[in-house]
């Protein structure tokens, strides 16, 4: 953009000396007020100029197949905080978390969904950095499939590397049956190396609707009744599991108050569209996420789960 108003103002400059120099020569034969009405039309043709210059439209191109994603002005990124908004309003339409993939109960795999990010920080450095004659910009948008195949998901579910195991009373049958399904959610969920887990995301909002139902849960340090109490206990069980084998924790948070579940500092809490538990395989081989609720005894277990080989690199 600097760019841009240096060049301007230079043919402005030229353009108006060269101006004034013909406006002198014909001084003798023109009146005062036709001079001065030249020159204000004069004037008005720059500002006109000027405008078109400033919105002549860039195009923003999806770089993973060449599409238009929109055409924007240079007015709306001529600041440093333009055009950090503009990054954001792409960031929040395209960026999106990889949804990993899934053994089945037959072993076979489901497969998850594509992880989708906009760098926001080169795209405005992108866009402070437009020349004159520029008239596209590819967006910096990546795109990463899940880092797993069904030929290496085929024996994830051989050996147990880490597990971890809380309890609960399973005569609270609210929370007995949060915990049962957002268990059943997390359970079979494979990651290769680099795949993401985002608890939220697998998990989903506990609705009514989906089953979930109300129990205590801890809210601002107070304990109060809502739909999905009891939930929390499955993803504080899910991180000790996978901290036991070192996992790479991306996001954490633990509750307002402590919970009987797990010791101290121990905790995951969660809040749909808020707080959220996030981690990464950083091993170089898959891992299988296996989830066991005992309702007869009231126990949750999750394992972390490899094949025979990943049992001897990791050894």
């Amino acid at each position: 953009m600097k760019k841009y108003l240096v060049l301007f103002a230079v043919i402005a400059m030229v353009g108006g000396l060269v101006l004034h120099v013909k406006h002198g020569e014909a001084a003798t034969h023109v009146k005062p007020s036709e001079v001065q009405g030249v020159g204000q039309h004069t004037k008005h043709g720059l500002l006109l100029s000027k405008k078109e210059w400033v919105e002549q439209e860039i195009t923003l191109i999806d770089p993973r197949d060449g599409s238009e994603i929109q055409k924007i002005k240079p007015s709306s990124f001529n600041s440093e905080e333009k055009a950090a908004n503009l990054a954001r309003e792409l960031e929040q339409k395209y960026d999106q978390p990889m949804v990993p993939a899934r053994l089945n109960s037959d072993g076979t795999m489901k497969a998850g969904s594509n992880r989708v990010v906009v760098d926001k920080e080169a795209f405005v450095t992108m866009l402070q950095n437009v020349t004159f004659f520029q008239r596209e910009i590819e967006v910096p948008i990546t795109e990463s499939a899940p880092n797993i195949t069904a030929e290496a998901a085929a024996n994830v579910n051989q050996d147990v590397l880490a597990s971890y195991k809380t309890h609960f009373n399973a005569s609270i049958k609210g929370r007995t049956t949060n915990i049962v399904l957002s268990a059943k959610e997390i359970d079979g969920v494979i990651l290769g190396p680099g795949d993401r887990f985002y608890f939220n995301l697998v998990v989903g909002q506990a609705t009514t609707e989906r089953g979930y139902q109300k129990a205590m849960e801890i809210v601002n340090k107070e304990m109060v009744e809502g739909i999905g109490g009891g939930i929390c206990q499955t993803s504080s069980t899910l991180y000790n599991a996978i901290d036991k084998l070192d996992l790479e924790i991306v996001e954490l948070h633990h509750h307002s108050l402590g919970v009987s579940y797990v010791p101290v500092d121990r905790d995951a809490t969660i809040a749909y569209g808020g707080k959220d538990f996030k981690f990464l395989n950083n091993k170089d081989f898959p891992v299988m996420i296996k989830a066991i609720v005992d309702t007869k005894n009231g126990t949750l277990e999750v394992q972390v789960r490899a094949a025979d080989q990943s049992v001897a690199k990791k050894g």
